[in-house]
């Protein structure tokens, strides 16, 4: 496995990277705590366990030693320990010990009866450890000592402990992780949100001193750029409206001048000039929001009102199906939506039908599609922004000013909704306004 892929393993997230990263540490010192408290309790146990063993076979030893055989036969059963037992016959035929605790036991055997017998040590099995030491009484009757060490019995409750550690120590790892990050992530999705066309809550500036800071730097930030982008729309906007009165002398010095084909012209190209002055003051309001206050409407009327207009202006608009809905809305906003969209739809597709769709039972759109070429995928998202133009032409006839689109997609998000632009399978363009019923 190769450096790339050992990465791509490990978590992509910083609150899972902290989170593996503390729970592996507090695992590791928890398993050590454990290892070395489980070595000194077989230290501890070995030694006890040796300690009443030789004191326990000395006196065992000794009583049996002189009892009868009948008495013995009926005691031996009383003297049997956890690792050990006393067995009224010889002992079994096997190897030599061999182990090194054997033969520390052996020894320990030997040395609490004070070597008065002889021993004869003979290892039973290896798994698990499995030896016995004979001896032969007084009146000649032999004494085996079969012994099987073994470490204390661990509880069975222990486990269950054990895994409640663990799980009270991955979720102290997950609650640690989740405070520390947490800011992070706010940060982020405040970040994800900035729109300084549609300014935000600022972010909440307490907490620890690190995260205070950090909110409040994102706070001025958001600040700066609001009022830096209302600051470009406020020149946009006054240049606009004081080009106005020079462009309305100049259109009166034309209409006096004689009739030569440069008056035409010169009206013509002023005429242009007034469009984009209006069509700039309009997008400078709509980046402001709509500030009429909603009413409820029936939907279907707005939209008869805004078709009868252009079918009475002699446009090729329809309006296809019929819709009950009534929603909360600014008419005016979105009425202005709907004529930037409908003249786009003439402009370059000659046509429009307008229509109603339901999406979701809280949202519904409005389309208006055309029969014109569509726009290329890559370009989608390009001509929502202002002054973007498909129409590499200087005709504004034929190529607009590039601000009706970004003019409905700021109106949009003030209803509460948002623009939807798709080329159809049949050929043209959908241009989408997808609202919710309570804007």
């Amino acid at each position: 496995m190769n450096a790339a892929s050992r990465w791509r393993l490990f978590p992509r997230t910083i609150a899972a990277r902290l989170t593996l990263i503390l729970f592996a540490g507090l695992l590791l010192a928890h398993a050590l705590s454990f290892a070395l408290l489980f070595y000194e309790r077989y230290v501890s146990a070995r030694s006890m366990m040796l300690g009443n063993m030789e004191q326990d076979v000395a006196i065992s030893v000794a009583l049996l030693d002189r009892m009868s055989p009948a008495e013995r036969n009926q005691w031996a059963p009383r003297l049997e320990r956890r690792t050990y037992r006393y067995l009224l016959q010889p002992a079994q035929i096997g190897k030599p010990i061999a182990s090194e605790r054997a033969r520390q036991v052996a020894a320990l055997i030997d040395r609490s009866l004070q070597h008065r017998y002889r021993l004869v040590t003979t290892a039973v099995s290896q798994s698990p450890e499995r030896f016995q030491v004979q001896l032969k009484l007084a009146d000649g009757q032999p004494l085996t000592l079969e012994v099987t060490p073994s470490v204390m019995p661990i509880a069975r409750w222990l486990p269950w402990v054990l895994a409640a550690q663990l799980a009270l120590l991955l979720l102290c790892a997950w609650l640690a992780v989740r405070l520390a990050t947490r800011p992070l992530v706010r940060l982020a999705d405040a970040a994800e949100r900035l729109d300084p066309a549609h300014p935000s809550a600022p972010l909440s500036e307490s907490g620890p001193v690190e995260v205070a800071k950090a909110a409040t730097a994102f706070n001025a930030l958001q600040a700066r750029i609001s009022h830096y982008l209302a600051e470009r729309l406020q020149i946009l906007a006054a240049i606009s409206h004081d080009l106005q009165t020079p462009i309305t002398r100049m259109k009166l010095r034309v209409e006096g001048m004689d009739a030569v084909p440069e008056r035409a012209r010169l009206g013509e190209d002023l005429s242009q000039l007034e469009q984009l002055v209006r069509e700039g003051i309009a997008y400078a309001r709509s980046t402001h929001g709509a500030t009429t206050p909603p009413v409820q409407l029936n939907l279907q009327a707005l939209l008869d009102s805004v078709v009868c207009d252009y079918q009475d202006a002699g446009k090729p608009v329809r309006l296809s199906g019929h819709s009950d809905l009534s929603l909360t809305t600014r008419p005016q906003a979105l009425r202005r939506v709907l004529e930037n969209l409908i003249d786009n739809a003439l402009k370059y597709g000659g046509s429009a039908d307008v229509g109603v769709r339901a999406i979701a039972p809280d949202r519904f759109a409005i389309d208006v599609d055309d029969a014109g070429p569509g726009i290329p995928e890559e370009h989608m998202r390009a001509v929502l922004q202002p002054f973007h133009r498909l129409e590499s032409s200087r005709n504004r006839d034929t190529g607009g000013t590039g601000l009706g689109l970004a003019i409905a997609e700021q109106l949009a998000a003030h209803l509460g909704g948002e623009l939807q632009l798709a080329n159809r399978s049949e050929g043209g363009l959908r241009a989408s306004l997808v609202l919710p019923l309570i804007a």
